[in-house]
């Protein structure tokens, strides 16, 4: 009789997301909404890192935390790790080393590999929550050249300050004319651009909008995890010599 191996508590759920500590909204499309992922994820809460001390902060002050956490989920039996902002970047390099598995910290990261895909006259450009405190240790840390263009949404009506500022509730038609509008203001200033990649997790749910209005492939952290979770859990296809099928 053939046993089956065990060493997890929970089986399944390959992708686990550590979240910083919020209790503003989240619609479908937000990484935080577990309806957003067509597979099932594993969330822990990393308790004291809040959106605005991590993107207007410094996260590295709390890598042990994540770390810790990012262990906690790996031991109820996550196969791969990633966080809820982009901004987590600054700590890729040292989750990485100091988990056992995988780690996708930031949509940040798929920048290069989007680049290889464009005509060599056309560059991704960045959609962010805040331009002001995106610097190059972030870009640098996700392997994101220097010069790759970037706009932000500080300027807007209403995503940067309620998201960042943790607000109970949000208007998220103005967040929608808020990224709208910083896209718009990115393609007039860089007519260069072939690809956006939206740093910000929150802005999944306004994707479809922004390659409507633009015309121009949109990627996100959605993007980035389905392609994660598709290494750790590839789908099996009829006709595969382990199906009882065949």
């Amino acid at each position: 009789m053939q046993k089956t191996p065990g060493g997890k508590t929970v089986y399944g759920a390959s992708v686990g997301v550590l979240m910083l500590e919020t209790r503003f909204p989240r619609i479908p499309g937000d990484i935080g909404n577990a309806l957003s992922w067509p597979f099932p994820v594993q969330y822990r809460v990393v308790r004291g890192a809040t959106p605005d001390n991590v993107v207007r902060g410094d996260p590295r002050s709390r890598l042990e935390d994540f770390i810790a956490a990012g262990r906690d989920l790996v031991e109820m039996g996550c196969d791969g790790i990633a966080t809820n902002c982009g901004f987590l970047a600054l700590l890729q390099r040292e989750m990485a080393a100091e988990l056992s598995v995988p780690v996708a910290t930031s949509a940040l990261m798929q920048v290069p590999m989007v680049q290889a895909t464009l005509p060599p006259d056309r560059r991704v450009a960045i959609l962010t929550i805040s331009r002001e405190t995106l610097g190059p240790a972030h870009l640098a840390a996700a392997g994101v050249p220097a010069d790759t263009p970037v706009i932000g949404t500080d300027e807007g009506r209403e995503f940067t300050r309620a998201v960042l500022g943790d607000e109970a509730e949000i208007d998220f038609a103005a967040c929608r004319a808020d990224l709208l509008d910083a896209a718009a203001t990115l393609t007039a200033h860089h007519p260069e651009t072939g690809a956006i990649v939206l740093e910000c997790t929150n802005m999944v749910p306004y994707a479809a909008d922004i390659r409507r209005q633009s015309g121009l492939p949109v990627y996100s952290i959605h993007s980035f995890l389905t392609w994660f979770q598709a290494g750790l859990m590839p789908r099996r296809f009829p006709g595969d010599l382990d199906d009882p099928r065949v």
